[in-house]
């Protein structure tokens, strides 16, 4: 009888742990509301973060500075952020204090934001913007250089044009739709849902800034690298994702996905969505890879329009890709 029970204990032992190590691990993404979700809307769908060892909660953020500071204070793992965002608060220039270093990095590249000036129906040009006010996330982060640039190339002047804070995206196209402001930067595929409900679209910010870093994967440098194989597996897993969206057997499935998580997204304006968001030319970027002629197009905004004033120039600061290479190696 002590035989029997002291197989069963050494069983318990060596099973248990196993049983441990299968339990996935969460991880905490935060992310503005949109189109450029759709590969870890794959991943999660076609079990590639569950391959992984991870189990992905994805939290829609109101604005940035929700966003990045409990980002900073630990309260998620991951955001899914414009590069200016990180650039910002790492330089002291956040729209809002945090406490302690920021300690932020990019990982990963995403996209070059698909940056759409979109405005009310009546407003047929930039010089119908004068005097009117149009919307951003924040106004010294994320992309209000950006829209101050395409005003000012649009000939008008500083000051000329008012910009006021209206959060996040969503917030903003909402804003947009009660006619509370002119215009703002909507991102794919809320401009194909304005256009499609007779709003405008003014200008494309790359039509004006040529090569530019939009999202990229975001975290902590002390968090990456206590947690440096649950980051490798996010990054397989996402990029994972990412192939399959830009496999076109897999299209009529990849729209049903975008149609289950956009709210307001039809048939007609997935279809548009995917020829946008996963074009060859000007799509996601693929393998999530950085773009730093795109930081730099970034940086030279952030240098330009920034307090306290900085010259920033070096894109290297500001990401590490150590932990993408690793995922990019076979297993």
């Amino acid at each position: 009888m002590r035989r029997i029970v002291t197989v069963t204990l050494i069983a318990l032992t060596l099973t248990a742990p196993a049983a441990a190590e299968q339990s996935p691990a969460t991880l905490q993404v935060i992310v503005f509301p949109g189109g450029f979700n759709w590969p870890m809307w794959a991943a999660q769908d076609k079990g590639l973060f569950a391959r992984e060892g991870l189990d992905v909660k994805l939290t829609p953020t109101p604005s940035s500075v929700f966003q990045l500071t409990n980002l900073i204070e630990g309260k998620f793992d991951i955001g899914m952020t414009a590069i200016d965002n990180v650039i910002a608060y790492q330089e002291g220039q956040g729209e809002a204090p945090v406490a302690g270093p920021p300690d932020l990095f990019a990982f990963m590249g995403g996209d070059n934001g698909f940056l759409r000036l979109v405005v009310q129906p009546e407003i047929g040009s930039y010089a119908d913007l004068k005097g009117k006010e149009l919307s951003v996330d924040a106004l010294t982060t994320g992309y209000a250089f950006v829209l101050r640039k395409m005003l000012e190339r649009g000939g008008l002047k500083e000051g000329e044009a008012t910009l006021v804070r209206a959060g996040g995206v969503l917030q903003r196209w909402e804003a947009l739709k009660e006619k509370k402001h002119a215009g703002t930067l909507l991102i794919t595929p809320f401009e194909i849902i304005a256009e499609s409900a007779g709003f405008r679209r003014l200008g494309n910010a790359v039509d004006v800034l040529g090569r530019y870093q939009g999202l990229v994967g975001a975290a902590r440098r002390s968090w990456a690298q206590a947690n440096a194989e649950k980051l490798i597996g996010f990054i397989r897993a996402y990029r994972g994702g990412l192939d399959w969206l830009y496999d076109r057997a897999n299209r009529a499935e990849a729209l049903a996905i975008l149609q289950r998580n956009v709210r307001g997204m039809t048939p007609e304006l997935s279809a548009k969505t995917y020829d946008v968001l996963l074009a060859d030319e000007g799509g996601f970027q693929r393998a999530a890879a950085v773009d730093e002629d795109g930081i730099r197009t970034v940086l030279r905004l952030r240098s330009e329009y920034g307090q306290p004033k900085k010259e920033l120039v070096d894109p290297s600061r500001y990401y590490d890709l150590t932990h993408y290479q690793r995922a990019m190696s076979p297993r």
